[in-house]
């Protein structure tokens, strides 16, 4: 099938199986950001500082990345920080020799063995976030700063590590924003739609990059953040993608803001209305990150999300194991979310049809900070033995139950097995409501080789499980279920 640049021929694309089989990817915000790596803890994560407004939310933004942002902010925290820690001569791009002199001590094998082996199916690196600054030897490098890239192809090193731990490559860009072609900082969230550079040298810009990260890297995944230029070629971008990789997907931050709107959000009333509504929208369920949207799209992506329902359409949840994207050396190990938050949160995700993109924060010289490595290994453990229950599956017919002891449960599908993932480690009986199981059929737990003593009661499920089970944080039930159906 060959792709035409426009929205009837774009919207035969969907997102291609091994997307809906893959279920968990690894995110990678690295960057001149992880040399200060720096953002206030105090005022909680993203989901609260949002509840308070625009102008407090970006003064005390929680994202690590966004610290040139926030810098700019008079009275901010991070400006605070940096004065006292570096004094008040000392330009964000001062960060680019510490951070390349650290890149020497990197090691691209041993971070994707790492990613690997928490069971990821493809890694996104940000290989430019808001700040501009390249993570890879652009052929159009960045026209106002001179040497504003990595002195290491990161890009590259990282894909051909990646790819051989037989993992696929995504790539982020930052298209609508980049700070390093304007000094003027966000404080409000209208400000996200009209603070990128405008003209079209900035367009031909990003639009050159994509095509040259395309050609050179052979990314699956395009992952674009905030939105994209007005007089840029998104539509004729996805088209190549799709032409050259066939099964690659492309995420849903493409949302173009015409001139017209620019010129309205120009006047203060509508401008407060803008902020108003964008804040409201971001605020509701599952939408942090994930605003209506006029560009075509494979997938959605609110950020730190959560769902009631099975979703229709493919989304991917992208959350920090911290409040931070971008390493936070502020972050101690309490405000990492836990291994069990961490698997029942994955385990509903994918019930409900998405994937997780779970961020890792490297520091400057790529190391993976403990208490990131620590969830990640305990994920990988717990996958290790239910990964049966999560890749490769489907959503079943509906998403959440419970059993008689109020222990929730998630339910995913693959052939004719349904899959009953108890968020919890009970042992004994427990009896799974509004479940049936075939006449004569095993039953097992994942991880434990006998199987398991059962009885159909009406509706429901009873089961006796092991007296001891393993030190996990969930524990799963593998229900033969005669016509259940197979994959899509």
């Amino acid at each position: 099938m060959t792709y035409q640049p426009d929205r009837e021929s774009l919207k035969r694309h969907q997102a291609p199986e091994w997307f809906h089989d893959a279920k968990l990817g690894i995110f990678v915000h690295w960057g001149l950001y992880s040399v200060p790596a720096f953002a206030p803890t105090e005022q909680g994560d993203i989901t609260e500082t949002l509840k308070r407004g625009s102008r407090h939310h970006f003064a005390h933004n929680p994202y690590a990345e966004w610290y040139l942002n926030t810098l700019r902010l008079e009275g901010s925290p991070a400006r605070v920080h940096h004065e006292a820690t570096y004094g008040d001569g000392f330009a964000y791009d001062d960060f680019v020799q510490p951070y390349n002199a650290a890149l020497r001590n990197w090691d691209p094998d041993a971070m994707a063995e790492t990613f690997a082996a928490t069971g990821a199916q493809y890694v996104v690196l940000t290989t430019k976030h808001h700040d501009g600054f390249l993570l890879w030897p652009s052929r159009t490098p960045n026209p106002v700063k001179r040497g504003y890239q990595a002195n290491r192809d990161i890009v590259g090193e990282l894909a051909e590590a990646v790819r051989a731990t037989s993992m696929r490559m995504g790539l982020y860009y930052s298209g609508l924003l980049d700070w390093s072609f304007s000094e003027q900082p966000i404080d409000s969230f209208v400000g996200l739609l009209d603070n990128g550079p405008s003209g079209p040298e900035y367009a031909a810009y990003a639009d050159a990059h994509f095509y040259e990260l395309i050609e050179r890297y052979t990314p699956s995944v395009l992952w674009n953040d905030i939105g994209y230029p007005v007089e840029g070629q998104p539509e004729r971008i996805m088209a190549h993608f799709y032409n050259a990789i066939p099964d690659g997907a492309v995420n849903d931050r493409w949302t173009t803001t015409p001139m017209w709107a620019h010129r309205l959000l120009g006047l203060r009333p509508i401008r407060r209305l803008a902020d108003r509504l964008i804040h409201r929208m971001m605020t509701s369920e599952g939408a942090t990150g994930s605003v209506p949207t006029n560009a075509h799209y494979d997938f959605r992506t609110p950020e730190y999300a959560s769902f009631s329902e099975i979703r229709a359409e493919k989304w991917e949840c992208c959350r920090g194991l911290g409040r931070s994207f971008g390493y936070n050396q502020m972050e101690s190990d309490e405000h990492h979310i836990s291994v069990t938050e961490l698997v029942h949160s994955f385990v509903d995700i994918v019930s409900k049809n998405g994937n997780l993109l779970l961020n890792v924060g490297p520091t400057a010289d790529g190391t993976i900070p403990g208490p990131q490595r620590k969830r990640l290994e305990g994920l990988g453990a717990w996958l290790e033995v239910n990964g049966e229950a999560i890749f490769g599956s489907r959503p079943w017919a509906r998403a959440e139950g419970t059993s008689d002891q109020g222990v929730p449960i998630r339910f995913t599908r693959r052939a004719d097995y349904l899959y009953a993932i108890v968020l919890g480690a009970p042992s004994g009986p427990i009896t799974v409501h509004g479940v049936r199981s075939a006449t004569g059929a095993e039953v097992h737990q994942l991880g434990h080789a006998e199987p398991l003593r059962w009885e159909q009661r009406g509706e429901d499920l009873h089961v006796l499980l092991p007296d001891t089970v393993p030190d996990l944080c969930a524990v799963t039930l593998r229900i033969p279920q005669r016509g259940i159906g197979t994959l899509r």
